[in-house]
């Protein structure tokens, strides 16, 4: 039981990381219709950045400037690449996107090289016992962490002028630009809110008990993209639920992996994908996603 609850825990902090990327999917998919392939460069980009500040600057302050950096560099790609595209099809703007992925992660991944980077976290290796379950720390902060900043995100999107101006351009783009609805202004802010959630699930996703921040770093951002797609790719309720899903998923089935052994060896890489591809043959658009119906 004692196993259990530690897995269970662990695969709930694990998972709310997952969502604050899954999240990130899921608000520029909603303010453009575009899925960003380039998410997992834009989570390099962040974690890159607070790793090479943290000595001069010290943590809190450069994980303030990683933040940044990374929604700044999101903004760069939609402005630079995205608006200026003459593709009109969404379907080739993702495409498109992939293309900044790979120059994105291929120069970061020349920087980085063989080294792993620290963090410089406050929490470093400590582990908190209770009532005999051993946490550590870093995974309670980020669950504390990552439950903050999607409350804030729900509460913005609900009650801010952005939030009610990107439910509207969701809903129906050509009304909402009729309007005054400005859809750049929108977009801008989507890809730099996905950038700053970016950044800070690189994070935790490269402190303790992991080592710190290497060059296959970015390929964690691909477990979170079977969280926005099971969740439904036009739902924040469903980036949340998805996120928890994949986290309990990858936990509970790395930690029972030898039980397991009928289903192979490194069952719990491949689970999340699993859980994505049964989900969706029962439900298409996911489990919170909107059905488009068709008259026939």
């Amino acid at each position: 039981m004692t196993t259990f609850l530690e897995l269970l825990v662990n695969g709930v902090s694990v998972g709310s990381v997952y969502a604050l990327i899954a999240l990130g999917f899921v608000i520029i998919f909603k303010a453009t219709e575009v899925v960003n392939f380039a998410h997992a460069s834009l989570l390099l980009v962040g974690g890159f950045a607070v790793a090479k500040l943290v000595d001069p600057l010290g943590f809190w302050p450069a994980l303030l400037a990683g933040v940044a950096i990374a929604a700044v560099v999101a903004a760069l790609v939609e402005v630079l690449v995205l608006r200026r595209s003459r593709a009109g099809d969404h379907h080739v703007l993702a495409i498109v996107t992939i293309g900044v992925d790979i120059l994105i992660t291929t120069e970061l991944t020349r920087q980085i090289g063989t080294d792993v980077l620290s963090m410089g976290d406050p929490w470093q290796s400590t582990v908190i016992e209770f009532a005999g379950i051993s946490v550590p720390q870093t995974r309670l902060a980020a669950l504390v962490t990552a439950a903050t900043l999607i409350t804030c995100f729900l509460l913005a999107f609900r009650f801010t002028n952005w939030g009610v101006a990107m439910r509207v351009a969701a809903e129906d783009r050509e009304t909402a630009a009729l309007m005054g609805v400005r859809l750049n202004r929108v977009s801008l802010g989507a890809w730099a809110v996905a950038g700053a959630l970016a950044a800070v699930a690189a994070l935790f996703l490269t402190v303790f008990p992991t080592p710190g921040l290497d060059r296959s770093t970015s390929l964690v951002a691909l477990k979170a993209f079977p969280a926005a797609i099971l969740g439904g790719l036009d739902s924040t309720t469903g980036a949340l639920v998805g996120g928890l899903i994949i986290g309990l998923t990858e936990s509970l089935a790395s930690g029972y992996q030898n039980d397991l052994t009928f289903l192979g060896r490194g069952i719990g890489e491949i689970a999340p994908y699993l859980v994505m591809i049964v989900i969706l043959l029962i439900r298409p658009a996911g489990l919170f996603g909107t059905r488009e119906l068709a008259r026939v």
